[in-house]
This record gives C-alpha cells, structure tokens and sequence, in this order.
C-alpha cells in the first residue's frame, strides 16, 4: 500500500521557514516530537490555542494555512476552502467565496495549465511590472479551482498553481527586487507543490528559496535550503539539467558569499552532469537554464574570483551563443565583461559593453542587469572624469533609464 502523504501544507511551512526536521519545530515551540508528528499526518489534531497560536507566528501563517481542520462548529463554507485560497484571501488577492461549490470538470486542468504555460513563455519577453499582476490574477483563479476539483484535475490544477506561484516569485525577486514578497510567494508556491505531490517542483522552489539569503550573505541559511532541494530532487526522477541547475544555484550563492573556490567546484560538477547526461525528461518549467546559462554562471564567478582572462574568455563565449529570446541574460553578461574590463583597467572597453547593456535595458528591462552596470559604474569611480565614463554617465541617468530604474 502506498505511503499516504500526511499534512504537506504544514510539512512544506515547516521547511520553508527553516526547521528541516520535525525535532527542531519541536524544540522551536517546547513540546514533544510526537506531537509535531501528529500534526504533520492525514489526520492532525486541532492545537491546543496556546500552541496553536505559537505555532502560527513561528511559520508565518493561519492554522487553516498550515492544513489544520477548524474545530466542529465552523462554517461548512470555510470548510471546504483549501490552504491556498486562504492564503491568497489573507493578502487581499481572493474572489468573492460563492453560496455553492461547483464540481470542475476534467478539462478545467488543461484550460488552467495553458494560461500557466503562456505566462512562462511570455516571461522573457513581457515587462515584469505588466506579467506580475497576471500572474498573480490567475493564482487566485487557481486558489478558487482547487478546493472545487478532485483526483488528477486536482493534481495538475496544484501543479500549474504552483508553477504560477513560482513564476510571481521569480518576478518579485529577479525583476522587482522584494525578497521579502518573494519569500512569502515562494512559500506559497511549496505548499501547492505541496498539494500536487511533485518533488522536482518542490525542488526547484526550494532552491529559488536558497538565492534569498544567498545574496544577503546568509551561507548557512542557502546551504540549509540547498540541502532540502536535493533532498526533494533525489525523489524525483531528476534530469541532468535540474541536477546541473541546482549546483549552480548553491555556486551562485557560494560566489555571493566569498567562497569562489567552492562554487566552481560545485559548476565543474554541474559541467560534468550535463556531459554525462540523464534517461530523466527535463520539466518544461525548467526553461531557466541551459549550458549557456550554466557558463554564464561561471563567467560571473570566475570575475568574482579575480580570474579575469578566464572570466572574459568565458563571458564571450557566452554572448555569442545566447539566442534572440535572451535579452535579460544578456544584459547580465554584458554588465560582467563591463565589470571584467574595468577591473583589468580598461576602461573605455568597460563603458563600452556598459553602454551596450544599457541600449538592451531600453528594450527589455531587466532589474539584475541594471545591478551589474551600477556595479561597474562604481568600479569606474577613479576614471569619472574621462570622456567615456561620462558618455556613460549620460546614458545611465538619462530620462528613460532612471525614470525605469526608479520605477521599480
């Protein structure tokens, strides 16, 4: 008989907010394992409204949020409502509850899943302040559906909902730069792969999770994610590019924290995974990465390192084999080999691939490549009085791109 998956929703709060065994939300609220095992089963009791209460600050979220039954006596409405949707009421996004439930149909899956994979298609090309409400729209529309579907429709209703979420999440983080709101989203979009009981989903969540405290500084935190994204992949099956992607998350974050050397052991360990390859399909989600995107990656740590010859022969490399669907990316390399040259003292070469990153920001706004050519503006602080720093200067401030920058 197949192991029964017990309470998700608050299996995924618990490892999203940082407790990566039942023991440690145990001793996090002072009571007994047993209990935290009790509460994570088919079945899990009601807390006692001192613990309760406890245990929805510590995870951020309502006990119905975390898969807990309300006491007999509650409204057959709420009831029937799932996690997510009361998620999404608790930040304003959810529709008006209905008097009825209406039983979807088996096509409200494929009808759902389409919208998802358009808006993952129209991510690379569509201004993030314009896709993210959307996004977040058709979340609440998934919110709605899912408590009013069954068996497989339930399933790939919660696995494009937790798609969706993903997508929102990537946006508020790479496009908006709100690590909090990206925190809060992504938790969301565990507790839908949650739901789906989709590992790989689970993983590539988990691990956007990591990027948060990667780029604060917070190793210990990225590590501790890092190691339940793995966990959640070997579940899988996992293909060579979730596997290969992965690694790269935990060298970017690595890079982040000043431990160049470990990150690119852990990218010749993703080379290494893609060249041996896998019999496990990729997940169309996983429209992120790609060998090019991986030497990217590399380019960027191999700057960070100081490895300047290898990082521009790399970062080259790179911008010639990106296609015509990668502007963003292609703003983030630019900004690198602009980084490479003015730490090489080449500062016209610098300005340059900056001026060149800011004619791609104009078409295609992307918040990370804006980063980088701030970043190097910076480096170019002692050439400021050069003519080509300063036709630099009226570029990075001119109407368009600071009235952009400022927007958002």
């Amino acid at each position: 008989m197949a192991r029964r998956p017990g309470n998700t929703r608050l299996k995924s709060a618990r490892v999203a907010a940082g407790y990566h065994s039942q023991q440690a939300l145990a001793d996090a609220l002072g009571v007994g394992v047993r209990q935290v095992r009790r509460w994570e089963s088919d079945t899990p009791p009601w807390p006692h409204p001192e613990i309760g209460q406890a245990l929805a600050q510590l995870l951020g979220q309502e006990l119905t949020s975390l898969g807990f039954a309300p006491p007999s006596g509650a409204t057959p409405e709420r009831g029937r409502r799932s996690v997510l949707a009361a998620t999404a009421a608790a930040v304003g996004l959810a529709a008006v509850p209905t008097q009825a439930v209406a039983v979807q149909p088996a096509t409200a899956a494929e009808d759902f899943m389409s919208v998802t994979r358009s808006h993952r298609r129209l991510y690379w090309s569509v201004a993030p302040a314009t896709l993210h409400p959307a996004a977040l729209a058709h979340a609440t529309l998934g919110c709605e559906l899912l408590p009013e579907s069954a068996g497989q429709t339930r399933q790939r209703i919660a696995v494009a909902l937790a798609e969706t979420w993903l997508l929102a999440g990537r946006i508020e983080f790479f496009d908006l730069r709100d690590a909090a709101r990206a925190q809060q989203t992504l938790l969301r979009a565990l507790q839908a792969a949650g739901e789906a009981d989709d590992p790989l989903l689970g993983a590539a969540v988990l691990a956007h999770t990591a990027f948060i405290p990667g780029w604060a500084g917070d190793r210990e935190a990225a590590v501790e994610r890092m190691v339940a994204a793995r966990t959640y992949a070997r579940r899988g099956p996992a293909s060579a590019e979730l596997l290969a992607w992965l690694d790269a998350v935990e060298a970017e974050c690595e890079t982040r924290c000043g431990h160049t050397r470990t990150a690119l052991h852990l990218i010749g360990h993703a080379e290494d995974v893609l060249a041996a390859g896998s019999d496990h399909a990729t997940p169309e989600w996983l429209d992120w990465f790609s060998p090019v995107r991986l030497a990217a990656f590399k380019g960027n740590t191999q700057l960070r390192a100081g490895h300047l010859p290898q990082a521009r022969q790399t970062l080259l490399g790179v911008l010639d084999a990106l296609g015509a669907t990668d502007e963003k990316q292609m703003t983030v390399v630019l900004g690198d080999l602009a980084a490479v040259e003015a730490a090489a003292g080449s500062p016209d070469a610098a300005c340059g691939y900056a001026v060149r990153a800011i004619d791609q920001l104009e078409r295609t706004w992307y918040a990370m490549g804006m980063d980088r050519v701030r970043e190097v503006r910076r480096m170019l602080a002692p050439h400021q009085h050069e003519q080509c720093v300063r036709e630099l200067d009226d570029r990075l401030y001119g109407w368009s791109t600071t009235v952009s920058a400022l927007a958002r």
